[in-house]
């Protein structure tokens, strides 16, 4: 049920994201300097951290997409959820812990 709940958070988080995303890069039409000064907010390490929170949730939601389909159209999938769900646990870590040791240090000047 968590994997659900977490699947759903994720996908209306990178929604919102897209939405904005769309709505700031918009804005290069309108005004390239007011694009230019919103990019400039961006650049301070509370987004550098909502940026991990943001990878986090992309890697979960598209590595949980999966395991989902699996499940769906894997004839073995629904006696596999439990060792698709730790799949997609081992995944997640091993592509974003790396990132964010590297982003972190990115955002903090390191």
């Amino acid at each position: 049920m968590w994997s659900w709940v977490a699947h759903r958070i994720t996908g209306v988080g990178i929604f919102f994201f897209l939405l904005v995303h769309v709505l700031d890069t918009a804005l290069v039409r309108v005004s390239p300097e007011a694009y230019n000064e919103v990019i400039g907010t961006y650049k301070n390490p509370i987004v550098g951290l909502m940026e991990v929170g943001l990878v986090g949730a992309i890697l979960f939601h598209a590595f949980n997409g999966i395991r989902l389909i699996l499940v769906d159209f894997w004839a073995k999938g629904p006696r596999n959820q439990r060792k698709l769900m730790i799949g997609v646990g081992v995944v997640w870590v091993v592509l974003f812990v790396p990132f964010v040791i590297r982003h972190l240090m990115h955002v903090f000047g390191g």
